[in-house]
């Protein structure tokens, strides 16, 4: 026999629900047949409908997300940034992005253009494979036919930040995302249910002010991977390394540092101006 839910208990769970910020329906169906599942369906304020058969829900929580209220946040160009204290001002959002805790764009390091695949046969500085560098090479290991020009610092063209927002933006060096790491506080959280870092500047007299990196993935082939887990950011820096691979910042939940990788993995960039 099918179990039946009260009008007045569907009413009242509903009221409860909704005070949390979100209006979840229980649709139930009098005398169901005994193969029927009880499904929840949950609306989001803009509209969205999400449904869950009751057999894959385990349990139902209501977690805290971070609001977003940085201190002392000013525009240029069009686009807002926090002090923290620091050599550069630091963007309020990523490339891409219309809110903080959005993922924005993935670029190659050195392209200022999101693509569909990340590899080295779409990567436009090669001719499909990582020893045959065309642009930022200083070993001729890697550069195609031998190939050296010793730059290791992104042009200005080939920077994504300042060509899609203008003005004094860029990409950060490796050294300004050093800076960030080693003076402000880290703090694993949830804005608007993205998961990523609260960054708060240490630095005295900006300690209020602080911006949210999203732990937004990174691309490679058509693939986006590690989206809400993990971190991965371009610097402008190519490695001192490899002339394949150029430096990122890459954290998860109980890490936060700064690595090199192939350049055609598609990162997300979070502007800096002086």
């Amino acid at each position: 026999m099918a179990k039946i839910l009260e009008i007045k208990e569907m009413k009242n769970m509903a009221r409860l629900i909704k005070a949390q910020g979100v209006l979840a329906v229980l649709l139930l169906s009098v005398m169901l047949p005994v193969s029927a599942q009880y499904k929840m369906v949950v609306y989001t304020n803009g509209g969205t409908r999400t449904e869950f058969w009751a057999s894959n829900v385990d349990s139902v929580t209501w977690e805290y997300s971070e609001p977003y209220t940085p201190v002392d946040s000013m525009i240029h160009v069009g686009y807002e940034y926090v002090d923290l204290g620091l050599s550069v001002k630091w963007a309020t959002m990523n490339v891409g992005a219309a809110k903080p805790e959005d993922y924005g764009y993935y670029f190659a390091w050195g392209e200022t253009e999101p693509r569909t695949e990340y590899n080295w046969t779409t990567y436009k500085y090669c001719k499909g494979s990582r020893n045959t560098i065309t642009k930022y090479c200083d070993d001729s290991d890697y550069g195609n036919d031998g190939f050296t020009d010793n730059k290791s610092i992104l042009d200005l063209d080939d920077d994504a930040a300042h060509v899609n927002w203008g003005g004094s933006w860029r990409m950060p060096t490796l050294e300004e995302m050093k800076e960030l790491i080693d003076n402000c506080t880290w703090i694993w959280t949830t804005m608007n249910g993205y998961n990523g870092y609260k960054v708060q500047s240490n630095q005295p007299g900006y300690t209020d002010n602080w911006i949210f990196l999203p732990a937004s993935g990174c691309r490679y082939n058509s693939l986006l991977s590690n989206e809400g887990s993990y971190g991965y950011y371009w610097s402008s820096t190519l490695s001192a390394d490899y002339s394949r691979d150029a430096y990122g910042l890459v954290f998860f939940s109980n890490n936060i540092g700064w690595y090199y990788n192939y350049r055609y993995n598609g990162y997300s960039v979070r502007p800096v101006c002086p």
